[in-house]
């Protein structure tokens, strides 16, 4: 994360006023400001500054609320998100390992010690555990840490950015510009630690639903990501004449200066730069169910400005608020969609229910009944000539129900506008005799004649 032209007066001071974990903090921000009632807001309502804004399920992908959400636009430190994905594949597949020693390239060292962007001071002469520097870069955002990780990994900074762009590519990403690993503004970097071809005034880019699905990717493969990302406060380097105390950037953190007592806030990483603003991608779980958060150039009027923050807490308020999750449950069969023609069954349809319960978040006041609707197709290995081929067992997988909602209440971060989900058959479906196929080939033969 860049925090132009902070000083380092300017930072000490923060933290010895212990600003985030006070409900007041030296500079005046406090914790006494309410969630936004539902009744106050609406989708078309909510008063940001943010450019681009996103909220989806964690775990479907549904988008519940977007502003903007398909403009590319800087996103900052948020990059790092991608950034520590890759590491933890490394670790996942043992290329890595949490308590492996990192030794200090030259680049990463260099941007260690400017004190006008977010770092820990790495020493040339120390190795430091692949933990410390994981831990520095998602705590602290620092932008030497993350660096000297990817170093480690591919030996450059150009093949790590490879890898981060096959990374979202793998994702269904098309349009993300990525030109270094941490987020920093080009000009911050050495042009070696730049992608060839990329200018000295490039930033990352992506969109809010870009990065709802890096976020939700991230937390379906590495949920332990949100142990590092709630630490509130942690020494680098601790016991060292070196510590360094991280405090974390992510002020809705429990405790801290932007924290709101109904929203449990765990995740995941801020970022900031003159040309991206505030950016956050926040995550929250509440009441049994978790939400992806991610606000894109929210007002960045000063280094105290805390409108990310602000912008966000009205996101999750208006989620929480404005939206019920509904359980459609195992076995509902939905209008013009309930059956499929049998080919030499017993009988000649057969009913189709949903196979598994799906969640969904409807506006409050809204029914499945009233939103939902939904068409059905047979499943193509189990068809012959008419319908499907009896004899077939009860619970088969016989057809995909496609479940779309009224004024797009189904739609999703990766783009798709409904849900598609197992229909099944909860009797077996029996083959007629040979007499009743018989009956029924001479029934048509006869019918068609007239």
């Amino acid at each position: 994360m860049i925090f132009l032209k902070r000083t380092k007066k300017f930072v000490i001071g923060l933290i010895s006023g212990a600003a985030l974990f006070t409900g007041v903090s030296a500079m005046g921000l406090q914790d006494d400001v309410k969630p936004v009632s539902a009744a106050t807001t609406s989708s078309s309502a909510i008063n940001l500054t943010a450019k681009a804004a996103l909220a989806i399920d964690a775990d479907t992908g549904q988008v519940i609320y977007e502003k903007n959400a398909d403009a590319v636009l800087p996103i900052a430190s948020m990059t790092k998100l991608i950034s520590v994905d890759i590491i933890l594949d490394q670790i996942k597949s043992g290329k890595l390992t949490w308590d492996q020693k990192v030794k200090i390239d030259n680049d990463s060292y260099k941007i260690s010690q400017d004190t006008s962007l977010s770092n820990v001071p790495l020493s040339k002469t120390k190795e430091y555990t692949v933990k410390q520097l994981y831990d520095a870069s998602l705590i602290y955002s620092a932008n030497g840490a993350i660096m000297a990780l990817a170093h480690e990994v591919s030996g450059s900074q150009k093949d790590f950015v490879t890898l981060m762009r096959a990374k979202v590519k793998s994702w269904g990403i098309t349009d993300a510009k990525i030109d270094n690993v941490s987020g920093l503004t080009n000009s911050d970097i050495s042009k070696a630690d730049r992608y060839p071809g990329s200018a000295a005034s490039d930033e990352n880019e992506l969109t809010a639903k870009d990065m709802g699905i890096i976020a939700k990717n991230l937390l379906k493969k590495y949920p332990e990501v949100l142990k590092t990302t709630s630490i509130k406060r942690k020494y680098f380097d601790k016991g060292t004449s070196d510590q360094t105390l991280m405090e974390n950037w992510n002020w809705m953190l429990p405790g801290l200066a932007k924290a709101y007592t109904e929203l449990p806030v765990d995740g995941l990483k801020t970022g900031t730069s003159d040309k991206a603003g505030e950016c956050f991608t926040g995550t929250v779980k509440k009441d049994g169910h978790r939400i992806i958060t991610v606000v894109l150039g929210s007002s960045h009027k000063s280094e105290t400005d805390v409108s990310r923050f602000t912008d966000t807490q009205k996101i999750m308020s208006y989620v929480f608020d404005m939206f019920n999750v509904e359980t459609i449950k195992a076995g509902t069969t939905f209008k013009n969609a309930d059956s499929l023609p049998v080919f030499h069954g017993k009988e000649l349809t057969t009913k189709v229910m949903l196979k598994s319960n799906q969640k969904v978040w409807l506006k409050k006041g809204e029914t499945v009944k009233s939103t939902i609707s939904a068409k059905v197709s047979e499943n193509a290995d189990l068809v012959k000539k008419t319908g499907l081929e009896a004899p077939i067992k009860a619970n088969s997988d016989i057809g995909t129900l496609e479940l779309t909602g009224k004024d797009n209440a189904l739609s999703y971060v990766d783009g798709k506008k409904s849900l598609s989900v197992t229909g099944t058959n909860k009797d077996a479906i029996e083959k007629a005799n040979i007499f009743v196929i018989m009956w029924r080939a001479i029934a048509n033969f006869f019918g068609n004649l007239f």
